[in-house]
């Protein structure tokens, strides 16, 4: 069965937590206030309607709150879960636009090596040491993307299990390729046995030279339909890899510039205008003054 579904929390009614309702995502980043479900209580949780995007939802709980929602008209620090088949992603409403962010929950099992404070780890079989950059949720277990100290977003970056376990070498985001291999890591496919006797030979002659059933038009089509659709992987990932590094701002690496880096990554993917990042937005300021 496929999960597609959302849940809404809003931030608990007391005052130690006064100083996050209705606060912007750039406030809480400056006073270094962490976003996480220990502040917020879950007002509402229901399906996504067949390919609803979470703007969408946003949009539709504006204008009307369902019955058995539990809370206050949606407002600023609020905050959406969805959970498409067991990928758990978190957004932040601000004043303007849903934030994509992580960390939102933090419950860590008592084996927990990797959390999203973890710097100068040692990597079996790995040079260096290495940070956390980026956690996802897939089927209620966490995920760290791991990045080289050294290197940066240079080189490529290791999967890890909270336990330390490593789950994906060599992968740069939580794509496709890389959340489809966490699967196969959480549902390692059965072993086969090697059968005792060969085959019987059909009357069906598979091709020697493609090692594959002889390819019909219809799948001649599909073939070519693929190579197209791969080249366009193959561009959005070019403009993935072109976008700026994060400025080094004393000594520490700007997590506006990480946030806007990650929102660009997504614009691109979904063929937007991927917003200006950095020492561009500085730029483009200079300019209207």
């Amino acid at each position: 069965m496929r999960i597609n579904q959302f849940a809404v929390y809003q931030v608990k009614e007391e005052p130690a937590y006064r100083h996050i309702q209705f606060s912007s995502y750039e406030e809480l980043l400056q006073k270094k206030v962490r976003i996480n479900s220990d502040s917020y209580n879950q007002v509402y949780i229901s399906r996504m309607l067949p390919g609803e995007t979470m703007e969408q939802v946003h949009e539709r709980l504006r204008k009307k709150r369902p019955k058995t929602f539990q809370g206050h008209s949606i407002s600023t620090s609020d905050v959406y879960v969805m959970n498409q088949d067991g990928i758990i992603t978190s957004y932040y409403v601000d004043k303007e636009r849903l934030i994509n962010f992580t960390g939102f929950f933090q419950r860590h099992t008592s084996d927990a090596l990797i959390s999203m404070d973890t710097v100068g780890y040692v990597i079996e079989g790995k040079g260096g040491t290495w940070v956390s950059c980026e956690n996802l949720i897939v089927e209620g277990k966490k995920f760290f993307l791991m990045q080289s100290e050294r290197y940066g977003s240079d080189a490529e970056g290791v999967v890890l299990a909270e336990d330390g376990s490593v789950v994906v070498d060599g992968c740069r985001e939580f794509d496709e390729k890389t959340v489809n291999q966490i699967r196969i890591f959480l549902h390692p496919p059965p072993e086969t046995k090697k059968p005792d006797a060969k085959p019987e030979e059909t009357s069906v002659k598979i091709s020697e030279e493609e090692n594959c059933w002889p390819i019909s038009e219809n799948a001649e089509e599909a073939h070519n339909k693929k190579t197209v659709e791969e080249q366009q992987m193959d561009e959005i990932e070019r403009r993935i890899n072109s976008l700026p590094e994060p400025r080094t701002i004393n000594g520490r690496v700007s997590v506006l510039d990480r946030l806007h880096i990650i929102q660009a990554k997504r614009a691109i993917r979904e063929g937007k205008k991927p917003p200006r990042i950095g020492a561009e937005q500085k730029v483009k300021r200079k300019k209207k003054q």
